[in-house]
């Protein structure tokens, strides 16, 4: 019988949709799911991006330039300089997902065993690509105690080899929520060139900043023109997971060349697709600030509501729309499924992501879940409170020994 290659066994199950199955079954049971798992927003897209769609005037749904329209990068172009960044249309590649445009600057930059140095925990499709690209992540541990900060410079600049290519980051993080200062950022570009490394940014969530905080950019570090490559979408800014739009952004004319190559072989990003995403940057600016204090107001709720609850330990996020909660209990796998599988109140329950697969070090985050709030704050509240008192039976379940097992003991 034909086998499976090395590298596809080696591919993750995604820790954000693996519970799908449990999930399908508990509403084929009549349950309703709050889902907390999964970073879906439930904002409505852009109207001006919907409307473009419903009026375009195409008579053949043609390929597009390999690298996207160029009216669209010209408009991310004029995006961009909005937020203190200055780009050209040809420093833009527009990829399918921020997915397509990490796995063209993987497939530039690195070759087969090479390293790229990530923060965990990280957005799990990170070790997917690398999985696929044939690259090796070497994890520097970020605590739940100090809020995920970054970890000290010194313990990225010990870990760099021969084979180091790159270190990625995600600003703001998911799944963590955490958001990068100026000083952090200024640290890492100063790594960066010292060791003529790449630093890759994912900055999807770059709107998405709470408390009167910045985001500031690693475009925005004039030293790093030829080491900064930035990974952008239009999923989260503007409620377009479906688009499956985003970009590949560098001032290094190599890379730009590179993953053009990468992109002709795929042909072309979608052509309906970037229409809408086109238009929605037209978005009036009251769209983002009502959209960020939605989130805010999500983020205080779910963060009030779980530290309420006994043994749990949570990282308050400063930006994206993400946080990672420590849970008392030894195996938050099993307690996913558990919620899902037999656990209700009142034909309700929750659907979480495990977070040890936000971790490529072993036996990490195995206590740990991450929350995507992307509810109104009534449902957060509500599924909240469904999480509570399912910890509290699975706790009770789990230290109920019976009496037979007590005597053999």
């Amino acid at each position: 019988m034909p086998v499976i290659s090395s590298k596809g066994k080696a591919m993750p199950e995604s820790p954000i949709r693996k519970l799908a199955p449990f999930a399908e079954k508990a509403v084929k049971e009549g349950k309703h799911i709050f889902h907390l798992n999964i970073g879906q927003p439930d904002i409505k897209t852009p109207i001006e991006a919907m409307k473009a769609v419903r009026e375009h005037n195409l008579d053949v749904l043609a390929y597009s330039h390999s690298a996207g329209f160029e009216s669209f990068r010209n408009k991310l172009a004029g995006y961009y300089a909005k937020h203190d960044i200055t780009i050209s249309s040809e420093d833009i590649l527009i990829t399918t997902g921020g997915s397509e445009a990490l796995i063209f600057t993987m497939g530039s930059i690195t070759d087969p065993g090479d390293e790229i140095i990530v923060p965990e925990p990280f957005y799990a499709n990170y070790y997917s690509f690398s999985t696929q690209s044939t690259v090796t992540v070497v994890p520097v541990i970020s605590k739940i105690e100090n809020g995920f900060a970054l970890p000290p410079i010194q313990e990225f600049e010990k870990l760099i080899t021969p084979k180091t290519k790159a270190i990625l980051i995600c600003n703001p993080g998911n799944p963590t929520g955490y958001l990068y200062s100026k000083e952090e950022i200024k640290d890492l570009a100063a790594l960066a060139i010292k060791y003529d490394l790449f630093l890759i940014s994912d900055e999807v969530y770059r709107e998405f900043v709470y408390d009167d905080s910045e985001h500031y950019s690693i475009l925005q570090e004039r030293s790093l023109k030829d080491h900064a490559i930035v990974v952008d979408s239009v999923s989260k800014r503007y409620s377009m997971c479906g688009a499956r739009i985003g970009c590949l952004v560098s001032k290094n004319k190599d890379v730009m060349q590179t993953a053009m190559k990468f992109a002709q072989a795929r042909l072309s990003p979608p052509t309906l697709a970037q229409i809408a995403s086109e238009a929605a940057l037209e978005a009036p600016e009251s769209y983002y600030k009502e959209t960020v204090a939605k989130y805010k107001e999500r983020r205080d709720t779910l963060v009030e509501s779980l530290k309420s609850i006994p043994g749990i330990q949570v990282a308050t996020p400063r930006g994206a729309f993400y946080c990672i909660v420590e849970l008392p209990i030894k195996d938050a796998d099993d307690f996913a499924k558990w919620l899902l599988d037999e656990f209700h109140v009142n034909n309700e329950t929750v659907m979480l992501a495990p977070a040890s697969g936000f971790y490529s070090s072993p036996n990490q985050g195995l206590n740990q879940v991450r929350i995507a709030y992307v509810l109104n704050r009534r449902d957060l509240k509500k599924a909240v409170n469904i999480l509570k008192l399912g910890l509290e039976k699975y706790m009770d379940k789990k230290s109920f020994v019976p009496t037979e097992e007590k005597i053999s003991l």
